[in-house]
């Protein structure tokens, strides 16, 4: 089985934390982008009535969640990442899939989406590596 070489030389816990990072900046940044479209739910939810601290809670939750997985990948074992990964990342892809809308949000949504995907994927076909005897 021929490996890309560049990729096949990166610790696995790398390339996850990575991976988890790209896909929540993602994230934060089509928010950010959100609060630019004037008939966006997200800025008219911002400008106009106060938000619960309930709300601000449920917000402050989804995106907890959707960091943790950058460090817990350094520290959890490979066999509980994949599970940790796949609970995450589906909980995840339900938030990305209600977040917004307009064709700007569907191009980020889309990307997300897929590395999300990518990254569960990922972490169900590693492999411990080898120690040396």
């Amino acid at each position: 089985m021929k490996q890309n070489k560049l990729a096949a030389g990166i610790d696995p816990k790398v390339k996850l934390s990575l991976s988890w990072i790209f896909v929540v900046l993602l994230m934060i940044y089509a928010d950010i982008v959100s609060l630019m479209d004037p008939t966006s739910m997200i800025r008219e939810r911002m400008v106009g009535t106060p938000m619960s601290v309930e709300f601000l809670l449920a917000g402050a939750a989804v995106m907890v969640i959707s960091i943790a997985p950058v460090i817990l990948c350094w520290v959890l074992d490979y066999k509980v990442n994949r599970w940790v990964s796949s609970v995450i990342g589906a909980f995840m892809i339900q938030q990305i899939i209600a977040g917004g809308h307009g064709p700007f949000y569907v191009l980020f949504e889309t990307v997300e989406i897929a590395s999300v995907l990518i990254i569960i994927w990922f972490t169900w076909k590693w492999k411990p590596a080898l120690k040396p005897e």
